[in-house]
């Protein structure tokens, strides 16, 4: 079996990409972190949807962004905005400066350390909310970074950064997901959820999941406050 490692938030999207990577006959290594994120309960849902994707191994990294700040998910002197413009083209401010490039980083070496050549990340580029290192430009060139930065790859093992959300809806996402059998009721998505999860309801994460399940027909099961 090949190895893949997989970036689990907890969210809607990294759990979806979890089980497509299962689904492609992956054994999954599941990487989350504890950046300093406002709210811990995306943690809990990181670790329950591992768990029932039956991974080999979640490891939880801790790294401390708020000591940068810059974002409304880090910085307790910023808000989280809410009912703003989901079409606006301005970056949001819940965009978290570097960090899937810290994350990613951090895969690959995790990666290499494990004998994988593929990491997969649920990055998005028709419902991405703005942030530029979810494009696929920016995937590419990490890729280009990956292959000549690591022991591995200079030694013919080379890396792929799998995206296999980037050309989907939202609507797709939770399709294909509810598909292979995901319980869409572990996962958390809101910007803002409280210490049990539960939603809030207006946060751009939160409408654009709605959203999803409203134009793909499912019922939606998160938990509101």
């Amino acid at each position: 079996m090949k190895k893949a490692v997989i970036l689990l938030s907890g969210g809607l999207d990294s759990a979806t990409t979890l089980y497509m990577a299962k689904d492609q006959g992956f054994d999954c290594y599941a990487l989350s972190f504890d950046y300093g994120q406002k709210h811990s309960s995306e943690l809990s849902a990181a670790k329950a949807v591992a768990e029932s994707a039956g991974v080999i191994e979640h490891k939880v990294i801790p790294l401390n962004l708020r000591l940068i700040g810059g974002s409304a998910l880090t910085d307790d002197t910023l808000t989280v905005p809410v009912d703003s413009d989901l079409n606006s083209s301005d970056i949001p401010i819940t965009y978290v400066p570097a960090r899937n490039t810290v994350f990613l980083s951090i895969a690959m070496g995790y990666a290499e350390v494990i004998g994988s050549q593929d990491i997969f990340i649920g990055v998005n580029a028709v419902d991405y909310s703005g942030y530029p290192d979810c494009r696929p430009e920016f995937i590419r060139a990490f890729e280009i970074m990956a292959n000549l930065a690591t022991k591995a790859a200079v030694e013919g093992q080379k890396l792929s950064i799998n995206t296999p959300l980037i050309d989907l809806t939202k609507a797709e996402i939770v399709t294909e997901g509810t598909r292979l059998g995901l319980n869409y009721a572990l996962t958390v998505s809101c910007y803002q959820a409280d210490v049990d999860g539960k939603a809030c309801g207006v946060c751009d994460s939160c409408r654009l999941r709605a959203q999803g399940f409203a134009d793909a027909g499912l019922s939606d099961p998160t938990l509101y406050r």
